[in-house]
Protein backbone atom coordinates (compact mmCIF):
# COMPACT_ATOMS: atom_id res chain seq x y z
CA UNK A 1 0.00 0.00 0.00
CA UNK A 2 1.43 3.28 -0.75
CA UNK A 3 2.33 6.06 2.01
CA UNK A 4 -0.56 8.91 2.66
CA UNK A 5 0.33 11.83 0.81
CA UNK A 6 0.25 14.99 3.05
CA UNK A 7 -0.60 17.70 1.23
CA UNK A 8 -0.56 20.26 4.15
CA UNK A 9 3.28 19.46 4.64
CA UNK A 10 3.93 19.54 0.52
CA UNK A 11 2.08 22.89 0.50
CA UNK A 12 4.27 24.72 3.49
CA UNK A 13 7.56 23.13 1.79
CA UNK A 14 6.83 24.58 -1.80
CA UNK A 15 6.08 27.86 0.16
CA UNK A 16 9.17 27.56 1.64
CA UNK A 17 11.58 26.45 -1.19
CA UNK A 18 9.86 29.28 -3.07
CA UNK A 19 10.37 31.52 -0.47
CA UNK A 20 14.38 30.45 -0.57
CA UNK A 21 14.38 31.10 -4.25
CA UNK A 22 12.96 34.55 -4.07
CA UNK A 23 15.70 35.90 -1.43
CA UNK A 24 18.19 34.32 -3.13
CA UNK A 25 17.79 35.74 -6.42
CA UNK A 26 16.95 38.48 -4.81
CA UNK A 27 13.22 38.90 -6.88
CA UNK A 28 9.73 38.67 -5.81
CA UNK A 29 8.50 35.59 -8.25
CA UNK A 30 4.71 36.74 -6.63
CA UNK A 31 4.75 40.29 -8.52
CA UNK A 32 4.59 38.08 -12.29
CA UNK A 33 0.70 38.41 -13.53
CA UNK A 34 1.92 35.42 -16.18
CA UNK A 35 1.81 38.39 -19.43
CA UNK A 36 4.16 36.02 -20.97
CA UNK A 37 6.44 38.77 -22.47
CA UNK A 38 9.43 36.97 -21.07
CA UNK A 39 8.55 33.73 -23.29
CA UNK A 40 7.70 35.40 -26.29
CA UNK A 41 11.08 37.08 -26.18
CA UNK A 42 13.38 33.93 -24.97
CA UNK A 43 15.15 32.76 -27.92
CA UNK A 44 15.50 28.94 -26.25
CA UNK A 45 11.66 28.59 -25.74
CA UNK A 46 11.20 26.20 -28.91
CA UNK A 47 13.37 23.82 -27.08
CA UNK A 48 11.87 23.75 -23.70
CA UNK A 49 9.94 21.12 -22.21
CA UNK A 50 7.88 24.26 -20.54
CA UNK A 51 8.16 27.93 -20.97
CA UNK A 52 9.90 30.78 -18.32
CA UNK A 53 6.48 32.02 -17.47
CA UNK A 54 5.19 28.62 -16.15
CA UNK A 55 8.80 28.30 -14.55
CA UNK A 56 7.22 31.76 -12.46
CA UNK A 57 4.00 29.82 -11.96
CA UNK A 58 5.67 26.55 -10.83
CA UNK A 59 7.45 28.83 -8.01
CA UNK A 60 4.46 31.18 -7.02
CA UNK A 61 1.84 27.61 -6.16
CA UNK A 62 4.64 26.21 -4.74
CA UNK A 63 5.65 23.61 -6.88
CA UNK A 64 9.24 22.73 -6.08
CA UNK A 65 9.72 19.15 -8.24
CA UNK A 66 8.36 21.12 -11.73
CA UNK A 67 10.68 24.07 -10.79
CA UNK A 68 13.19 21.89 -10.56
CA UNK A 69 12.04 19.22 -12.88
CA UNK A 70 11.88 20.60 -15.80
CA UNK A 71 14.49 21.24 -19.22
CA UNK A 72 13.65 25.09 -19.06
CA UNK A 73 16.17 26.05 -16.54
CA UNK A 74 18.76 24.11 -18.13
CA UNK A 75 18.04 25.54 -21.23
CA UNK A 76 18.22 28.96 -20.20
CA UNK A 77 21.25 30.58 -21.87
CA UNK A 78 20.94 33.53 -19.34
CA UNK A 79 20.90 35.89 -22.19
CA UNK A 80 18.49 38.47 -20.34
CA UNK A 81 15.89 39.12 -22.71
CA UNK A 82 13.46 37.69 -20.28
CA UNK A 83 14.48 40.32 -17.53
CA UNK A 84 14.40 43.01 -19.96
CA UNK A 85 11.25 42.60 -21.42
CA UNK A 86 9.42 41.78 -17.98
CA UNK A 87 7.27 44.86 -17.17
CA UNK A 88 7.48 43.52 -13.66
CA UNK A 89 11.27 44.08 -13.81
CA UNK A 90 11.87 40.77 -12.04
CA UNK A 91 15.44 39.48 -13.54
CA UNK A 92 13.89 36.05 -14.54
CA UNK A 93 17.75 34.78 -15.73
CA UNK A 94 18.54 35.43 -12.04
CA UNK A 95 15.96 33.47 -11.35
CA UNK A 96 16.88 30.40 -13.14
CA UNK A 97 20.34 30.55 -12.10
CA UNK A 98 18.86 30.38 -8.44
CA UNK A 99 16.70 27.19 -9.81
CA UNK A 100 20.00 25.30 -11.41
CA UNK A 101 21.95 26.29 -7.99
CA UNK A 102 19.15 24.65 -6.04
CA UNK A 103 18.72 21.27 -8.41
CA UNK A 104 22.10 20.88 -8.13
CA UNK A 105 22.48 20.95 -4.60
CA UNK A 106 19.33 18.12 -4.69
CA UNK A 107 21.69 15.93 -7.26
CA UNK A 108 19.77 16.91 -9.77
CA UNK A 109 21.59 17.18 -12.93
CA UNK A 110 20.72 18.52 -16.34
CA UNK A 111 17.74 16.99 -18.64
CA UNK A 112 20.24 14.27 -20.47
CA UNK A 113 22.33 14.93 -23.26
CA UNK A 114 20.38 16.62 -24.95
CA UNK A 115 20.30 19.80 -22.99
CA UNK A 116 24.52 19.66 -22.82
CA UNK A 117 23.85 18.89 -26.85
CA UNK A 118 21.93 22.26 -27.34
CA UNK A 119 24.02 24.15 -24.97
CA UNK A 120 26.84 23.58 -27.32
CA UNK A 121 25.04 23.55 -30.10
CA UNK A 122 23.58 27.03 -29.29
CA UNK A 123 27.35 28.88 -28.21
CA UNK A 124 28.34 27.79 -31.45
CA UNK A 125 25.96 29.25 -33.56
CA UNK A 126 26.32 32.58 -31.06
CA UNK A 127 29.95 32.07 -31.98
CA UNK A 128 29.81 31.83 -35.59
CA UNK A 129 27.15 34.16 -36.52
CA UNK A 130 27.30 37.08 -33.27
CA UNK A 131 23.55 35.81 -32.97
CA UNK A 132 21.80 32.20 -32.71
CA UNK A 133 20.35 31.45 -36.09
CA UNK A 134 17.52 29.60 -35.70
CA UNK A 135 17.26 27.42 -38.85
CA UNK A 136 20.60 25.91 -38.64
CA UNK A 137 20.61 25.54 -34.47
CA UNK A 138 17.72 23.14 -35.17
CA UNK A 139 18.70 21.63 -38.02
CA UNK A 140 21.84 20.90 -36.23
CA UNK A 141 20.67 19.61 -32.76
CA UNK A 142 18.52 17.43 -34.84
CA UNK A 143 21.33 15.87 -36.59
CA UNK A 144 23.22 15.61 -34.05
CA UNK A 145 20.40 13.94 -31.94
CA UNK A 146 19.74 11.36 -34.76
CA UNK A 147 16.70 12.69 -35.88
CA UNK A 148 17.29 14.44 -38.84
CA UNK A 149 13.39 14.82 -39.72
CA UNK A 150 12.27 15.96 -35.90
CA UNK A 151 9.56 18.93 -36.27
CA UNK A 152 10.17 19.34 -39.74
CA UNK A 153 6.86 20.03 -41.05
CA UNK A 154 7.03 23.04 -38.48
CA UNK A 155 9.99 24.68 -39.44
CA UNK A 156 8.28 24.36 -43.04
CA UNK A 157 5.19 26.18 -41.49
CA UNK A 158 7.44 28.55 -39.86
CA UNK A 159 9.41 29.25 -43.67
CA UNK A 160 6.58 29.64 -45.06
CA UNK A 161 5.12 32.34 -43.09
CA UNK A 162 8.53 34.11 -42.74
CA UNK A 163 9.34 33.33 -38.98
CA UNK A 164 12.58 31.30 -40.20
CA UNK A 165 15.22 32.57 -41.63
CA UNK A 166 17.84 30.09 -44.33
CA UNK A 167 19.80 32.55 -44.75
CA UNK A 168 21.63 33.63 -40.98
CA UNK A 169 22.48 37.85 -40.00
CA UNK A 170 25.45 38.26 -39.10
CA UNK A 171 25.71 41.16 -36.58
CA UNK A 172 28.41 42.12 -34.11
CA UNK A 173 30.46 39.05 -34.30
CA UNK A 174 33.89 41.00 -33.74
CA UNK A 175 32.13 41.76 -30.11
CA UNK A 176 30.66 38.82 -29.77
CA UNK A 177 34.11 36.96 -30.26
CA UNK A 178 35.89 39.35 -27.55
CA UNK A 179 33.05 38.11 -25.06
CA UNK A 180 34.36 34.01 -26.04
CA UNK A 181 37.99 34.96 -25.81
CA UNK A 182 37.53 36.99 -22.41
CA UNK A 183 35.41 33.99 -21.30
CA UNK A 184 38.04 31.47 -21.77
CA UNK A 185 41.04 33.49 -20.66
CA UNK A 186 38.83 33.83 -17.37
CA UNK A 187 38.36 29.56 -17.87
CA UNK A 188 42.12 29.86 -17.69
CA UNK A 189 42.54 31.45 -14.59
CA UNK A 190 43.89 34.91 -16.07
Amino acid sequence: MDRPVNLSQRAADGAAFARIIAAESEQDVRRCYQCGKCTAGCPVAFAGDVMPHQVMRFLQLGMKEDALGNRMIWLCSTCSTCTTRCPCGIDLARVMDCLRIAAREEGRTAAGREVALFNRTFLDSVRRFGRAHEASLAALLNLKGGRPLKDIDLGIKFLARGKLKLAPTRAGRGAVARLFAASRREEAGG
